[in-house]
C-alpha cells in the first residue's frame, strides 16, 4: 500500500475541507493508496504537467499527484475543480 502526502499546507487544508464536506472522499483516497494508477479514472497528464497523474475524487473534484513507485509514495500536489489543470 502507498503512503499519501500533500505537497504543501494549502493543498492539505483543501483536502481536509473536501473530506469534511464529502466524507466519501476519504474512502476514495484509501482506494487510491491501494493502486494509484488504476482506480478513480487515474490517468497521466501531458504538457507542463508531464509525469504527473490525475484522478477524480468527486464529479467536480480532481487531484493531481506525483508517484514515487520505488518508495510507494503518493504526493498530492493540487486538489480542486478541473481548473487546477
Amino acid at each position: 500500500m502507498y503512503k499519501l502526502y500533500t505537497a504543501n499546507s494549502k493543498t492539505e487544508k483543501l483536502l481536509i475541507k473536501y473530506i469534511s464536506l464529502k466524507p466519501e472522499i476519504k474512502n476514495k483516497l484509501d482506494k487510491l493508496k491501494e493502486n494509484p494508477t488504476k482506480v478513480l479514472r487515474a490517468h497521466t497528464l501531458h504538457g507542463k504537467l508531464k509525469r504527473k497523474w490525475a484522478c477524480w475524487l468527486e464529479s467536480n473534484i480532481r487531484a493531481i499527484y506525483s508517484l514515487d513507485l520505488k518508495n510507494k509514495i503518493i504526493l498530492i500536489e493540487a486538489i480542486g475543480s478541473h481548473k487546477i489543470y
